[in-house]
């Protein structure tokens, strides 16, 4: 019986090295970073600058003072990441911008920035899906090779393997994504945004020694959260409630922590399910964490345990990738630029709604 054929890769070596500058801006953080692509077929990160627009605790950011912040620090963070990979425009072979999915402002500032750079120095811009920025870093870092993609930001939550160049669906949030779960619940209880509040939840839930009953609720293969963000922040106004309290098992009160943990706990086992789920039914025995909650440790830990019992492995990268950065849509715009495909200055926009299995993945089998 013969054996069965490898599929080639339509992504063929460089006959140079490639340079691309990414920009992102799709919400409070913006990005720039450089990126090679050499004739190994290797990528390098050059450079990978942000800043990040922060608010008070208790407060959230608003679509046009975090424009502002974009259009305040673009050029210093620009020049900060040219500067950092030690090339020039000269060099730059493409520029790459997110086009969507994002708050639309902000979108729009950083847009703007890459038409004009596209312009002054005669580069093809590529526009970017920004889902699809997350998923090729983070194969491109860990080394990832088909493994079911759990995607979970600020913004977005979804389920995600790929199949015959796109990005499948699998499974998604009903109505709000975990990160905007977790930034809700932090505000509720007045932690910082510094250096974010997904963060700053996961150091407090690692002091919670409780753990409270709250809907756990999937679908299938989808799952909804703001029932679970509405019964933790009904518990800020229960009486055992105490906002200055430490956690103790030996009182009944209820803290900070304790809701921190439970909420974690309860909202990362509903992610493991669904993506455990994806895993049987694909057959694959890899996962890859993307996104600004793929950071978390504590995801990390529960996805390994699961992945692990399967007899598979979990990939996952630190902040510097799993935050928004340049360097992703760098990474992604450039696959796509070495395809052939570029973005005319004519239809060079910006949308906030743009899911991953709208591209065409066609650098990959």
């Amino acid at each position: 019986m013969p054996g069965r054929l490898r599929k080639v890769s339509p992504l063929k070596n460089p006959d140079r090295p490639y340079y691309a500058l990414g920009l992102e801006g799709s919400a409070n953080k913006l990005g720039a970073g450089v990126i090679k692509h050499d004739v190994d077929g290797s990528s390098t990160v050059l450079s990978n600058i942000r800043h990040t627009h922060m608010t008070p605790p208790g407060e959230g950011f608003l679509p046009r003072d975090t424009a502002q912040h974009h259009r305040a620090w673009g050029l210093k963070v620009i020049e900060d990441a040219m500067k950092q990979a030690d090339v020039s425009m000269h060099d730059i072979d493409c520029i790459c911008y997110t086009k969507g999915p994002g708050m639309g402002a902000p979108l729009v500032s950083v847009a703007l920035v890459a038409r004009t750079l596209a312009l002054l120095y005669n580069k093809p811009l590529v526009g970017v899906n920004h889902c699809i920025g997350h998923i090729e870093m983070g194969r491109v870092v860990t080394g990832a090779q088909n493994p079911v993609v759990l995607y979970v930001s600020g913004g977005n939550s979804q389920v995600i393997a790929y199949s015959k160049q796109q990005y499948r669906i699998f499974g998604e949030t009903l109505d709000i994504a975990v990160g905007n779960c977790l930034d809700r619940f932090a505000r509720v209880i007045n932690l910082s945004n510094d250096p974010f509040p997904g963060y700053n939840i996961e150091q407090e839930a690692k002091k919670g020694k409780r753990l409270l009953p709250l809907p756990y609720t999937t679908k299938g293969m989808d799952m909804s959260l703001s029932g679970i963000l509405t019964a933790a922040e009904a518990y800020t106004n229960d009486k055992r409630y105490r906002a200055d309290a430490e956690p103790d098992l030996g009182e009944d009160i209820i803290t900070p922590a304790d809701l921190c943990f439970s909420l974690q706990e309860t909202v990362f086992a509903m992610l493991v399910e669904i993506t455990e789920r994806a895993m049987a039914h694909i057959g694959s025995k890899e996962v890859l964490i993307v996104g600004g909650v793929g950071s978390n440790e504590r995801l990390q830990q529960m996805m390994g345990i699961m992945a692990e019992e399967r007899g598979g492995r979990v990939f996952a990268t630190d902040e510097r990738f799993c935050i928004d950065n340049g360097i992703m849509i760098a990474q992604a715009g450039l696959l796509s630029f070495r395809m052939g495909y570029t973005t005319p200055i004519t239809k060079s926009t910006c949308t906030q709604r743009f899911r991953t299995d709208e591209v065409y993945v066609a650098w990959r089998a």
